[in-house]
């Protein structure tokens, strides 16, 4: 699908799962045009390697381990990346029984990747919302090659529909797929994507597995021109990425990967899980942060850390 077909498909969509609806919040600030509120958010995202690490258990001690670590770090949004379909509804049901959810019939969406991976069952990406959610978003990105389907998954909340909160997974390859790399096809693909929202006067938060690094050039695009410093510099994007101000490694933030990685440029292990936000929507600070990761599931749950931000951001009501 060519850009301009795949913009105008998007475009579409969303005005259809927008529809008018508006909603009042406390804090607001009416212009002549609009009438904006200012939220504050905290997300939480996780690749919990529910097949290659936990062979799709869903009594290994996983679902515990994420669920208390949702509830604890008070999440107002949630991803998890390579979750399988089983994993996906016992984290539906346990956020049930901790009352997590405002609406526990409507706060999960799940978007299948494989229809049999995880031992016959689907295998995929899913998000969480404590506040209810609105009608999804699906998009498959380009293919690379494989028997897996890389995707975005995004909704809006059900009264703030011009809030939104998405994920992906892309692909570790780099395949040279149509005279570019897949991985940086599908990067640009959600990027713009990212752009239709924000033109259609939208907030956002992408949570998810990039498969990137903060320095590579290939998410200069991405991070905003503001973000200059010796381990993350030629940007020339809008976005900033809510772990990019830690001083232990500025500008690129903390690893997300297993214990005893020494990559990236500050040796202290590699980043390869964010949590973006439009840097123009960005009403006040914000922070992000890894966690070392849960030993609950008779050893490492997984080989990523989960990531956590939190942000004061403007959405349009």
């Amino acid at each position: 699908m060519s850009a301009r077909r795949l913009t105008t498909a998007i475009m579409v969509s969303l005005t259809l799962i927008l529809g008018s609806g508006t909603a009042a919040v406390a804090t607001t600030t009416t212009t002549a045009t609009t009438t904006t509120a200012t939220k504050t958010y905290n997300t939480w995202v996780w690749n919990v390697a529910g097949w290659t690490m936990n062979r799709a258990s869903t009594t290994n001690g996983l679902i515990t381990a994420l669920t208390d670590s949702i509830r604890n770090r008070s999440a107002d949004f949630a991803a998890l990346n390579e979750v399988c379909w089983g994993q996906y509804v016992a984290v539906i049901e346990r956020l049930r029984y901790l009352g997590w959810p405002e609406d526990d019939s409507n706060f999960a969406r799940f978007e299948t990747s494989h229809s049999t991976a995880c031992d016959g069952e689907a295998f995929g990406n899913a998000i969480f919302s404590k506040a209810p959610l609105g009608e999804a978003l699906r998009h498959t990105l380009p293919s690379d090659g494989s028997s897996e389907d890389r995707t975005l998954l995004c909704a809006p909340l059900s009264a703030t529909p011009k809030m939104a909160f998405c994920t992906t997974h892309i692909t570790p390859s780099n395949a040279i797929i149509d005279g570019k790399s897949i991985n940086e096809r599908q990067l640009d693909e959600v990027h713009g994507i990212m752009e239709t929202f924000h033109g259609l006067g939208m907030t956002v938060i992408l949570a998810g597995d990039l498969n990137n690094q903060p320095d590579y050039a290939r998410l200069n695009k991405w991070y905003s021109s503001s973000l200059n410093t010796p381990y993350n510099s030629a940007n020339y994007g809008s976005y900033r990425e809510l772990d990019d101000t830690d001083t232990r490694c500025a500008g690129y933030g903390e690893t997300t990967v297993y214990d005893g990685d020494n990559g990236g440029p500050c040796g202290e292990g590699r980043k390869i899980d964010f949590i973006f936000v439009r840097e123009n929507r960005l009403a006040g600070s914000y922070t992000g942060d890894s966690l070392s990761i849960s030993t609950a599931c008779g050893g490492s749950c997984s080989d990523h850390r989960i990531v956590i931000g939190t942000a004061t951001v403007d959405v349009n009501l």
